[in-house]
């Protein structure tokens, strides 16, 4: 009886679990439009990737919260207002390209 409840917990509980499913972005396809209106992601994620990938290109291991707070900022205002810019020529644009 208790092998029978053990499995019945087992099936139940696994068959309650929320999937998830693994989602991928190729960031170098996102334009503006797509950033600054959450099409992709919530931008405060995006740009926190971009400040890595930007970082990383230049060595520097240091990420200044505030520094990146506001560049977000800069980058949705620039992308709000040229839609149609890819997301990391916006990036270049704006602070260089990293090298």
């Amino acid at each position: 009886m208790q092998k029978r409840l053990a499995v019945f917990v087992a099936m139940a509980l696994s068959t309650s679990l929320p999937l998830s499913a693994q989602v991928t972005i190729d960031v170098a396809k996102i334009d503006c439009q797509q950033f600054a209106t959450y099409k992709i992601a919530h931008p405060d994620r995006v740009a926190i990737w971009l400040n890595g990938y930007f970082h990383g290109k230049r060595g520097d291991l240091i990420v200044d919260t505030q520094e990146l707070a506001g560049n977000t900022d800069k980058v949705q205002e620039y992308c709000l207002k040229n839609p149609d810019v890819p997301l990391m020529q916006a990036v270049e644009t704006l602070f260089g390209s990293g090298n």
